[in-house]
């Protein structure tokens, strides 16, 4: 998939996998929440997305699950609107978007994360995601 697309790629146990552009069209037009699954130190330490609702996936240290998760994501996506999920590299946010279709709601991972795939020296946030993009974000 071109990650620069407005497509729909098909995903196995949710609505689809999206490009981080598409999922913020979807945000400014009013038709989806944009929830961020990574940890509290990670939106703390790396950078967070104006307006996305923090429900993390799992916490840090230890990366325990949040007994929580469910609770807090029917809080933020009001019934009817999509919920379109962003973690760290697009890994996180594909079981999220799964427990999410699981509670009933229309939900989308982003493709490539907030800081995107490693590169060749090991470094994230070169070769893809949310902030590479140029999209809103701030620390």
């Amino acid at each position: 998939m071109n990650q620069t697309s407005n497509t729909i790629e098909p995903a196995e146990g949710y609505a689809g996998n999206i490009s981080a552009e598409l999922a913020w069209q979807w945000v400014q037009g009013g038709e989806a929440v944009l929830v961020d699954v990574r940890t509290d130190a990670e939106r703390e330490w790396v950078g967070k997305v104006p307006g996305a609702v923090p429900v993390a996936w799992k916490q840090w240290p230890g990366m325990a699950m949040n007994a929580d998760f469910d609770a807090q994501l029917r809080a933020a996506v009001p019934q009817g609107q999509k919920a379109v999920l962003l973690c760290r590299s697009g890994v996180r946010s594909v079981v999220a978007a799964q427990r999410a279709a699981g509670l009933g709601m229309e939900a989308y991972n982003i493709l490539e994360g907030f800081e995107g795939d490693v590169n060749a020296e090991g470094q994230r946030g070169q070769t893809g995601g949310w902030r590479k993009r140029g999209l809103p974000w701030n620390q």
